[in-house]
């Protein structure tokens, strides 16, 4: 058993919730649900109880819970030390995100971050993407996420996070799915738009301009997020980001009218001119490790402004 089980056996016990101990971990819920299974055959030991209220802790995981937690510290205490053996990294570090960073991707990263450069002054600053590449060139961000604009970006070292596409969606059983689009009438519903700073107002600005509609009312937000829970209210219609990854299910809570993009990409990124920077180099390595590694790389498609 690697020590990424044991934090998932950990995070499930103390959340009692597949869903919860996903957002935690930065890892689709069928993947969690997957080690679990996974550990419990390893083992030939039933950790888990599934009740309606989630997971409740079975004796013997009880049992095994203390010990597993305390391998957890010492991971991390081992980290810890042989980060200081090898010099600190010190100072501050700007991180930028696009605004919906709610599945806890960059949050889990930031933790990851702390815990092996517990020396390092971390600072979170969510903006739009093409703040955080602005903030990137003029060097107030270190690090950032960001969707990827149209274009070349020589002077930026990137990797590609995850995936998505961008389609214009409908409250449920308002438009029917499937069917021609009737673009007059959907200029005379409301539309919520995001920021045109951000790629879904971009987008959404575009195919009003390409199908030569005007809706009737706009209702501005400042993120995919509040766009997505006020098409699923029944507020109007609206782009909504869906995971692009293959056989991923498609979304319950919206209809899914029209397919604006289909494909947009989440990059990490720094300056190039920077790579030799300590604390770059040293955040940028445990980014890629990670990626590598799968931990932060099963997610829903992470989602930025």
């Amino acid at each position: 058993m690697d020590i990424q089980q044991l934090r998932v056996f950990v995070t499930v016990a103390q959340e009692g919730s597949i869903t919860r101990a996903s957002d935690i971990l930065c890892r689709s819920q069928p993947s969690v649900s997957a080690q679990i299974k996974g550990i419990e055959m390893a083992l030939g030991l039933a950790l888990f109880e599934r009740t309606s209220r989630g997971m409740s802790v079975t004796p013997d995981g009880e049992r095994l819970l203390g010990e597993a937690t305390q391998l957890l510290e010492r991971h991390k205490r081992f980290l810890q030390e042989a980060t200081r053996l090898k010099g600190s990294i010190v100072g501050k570090f700007a991180l930028g995100a696009g605004r919906h960073s709610g599945n806890g991707f960059v949050s889990s990263f930031l933790h990851l971050i702390s815990e092996r450069f517990p020396e390092l002054e971390i600072e979170l600053k969510h903006l739009t993407s093409a703040q955080v590449i602005d903030g990137l060139r003029n060097e107030t961000l270190d690090m950032g996420f960001f969707t990827e604009p149209e274009g070349d970006m020589p002077d930026l070292t990137l990797t590609e996070v995850s995936r998505f596409s961008i389609h214009l969606a409908a409250p449920v059983g308002v438009v029917q799915a499937g069917n021609a689009i009737d673009w007059g009438q959907l200029a005379d519903m409301v539309w919520i738009v995001s920021s045109q700073d951000g790629c879904c107002g971009r987008w959404a600005k575009a195919l009003m301009e390409q199908h030569d509609i005007q809706p009737k009312r706009v209702i501005n937000v400042d993120d995919e997020t509040v766009t997505r829970t006020l098409v699923a209210s029944g507020a109007g219609v609206g782009l909504v980001h869906v995971n692009a990854e293959e056989g991923f299910p498609k979304p319950e809570d919206v209809t899914l009218l029209h397919e604006v993009r289909k494909t947009a990409r989440i990059m990490s990124g720094f300056l190039s001119s920077r790579i030799n920077d300590p604390a770059i180099d040293a955040v940028n390595a445990l980014f890629s490790d990670l990626m590598k590694s799968g931990t932060l790389a099963e997610p829903p498609a992470l989602q930025l402004a």
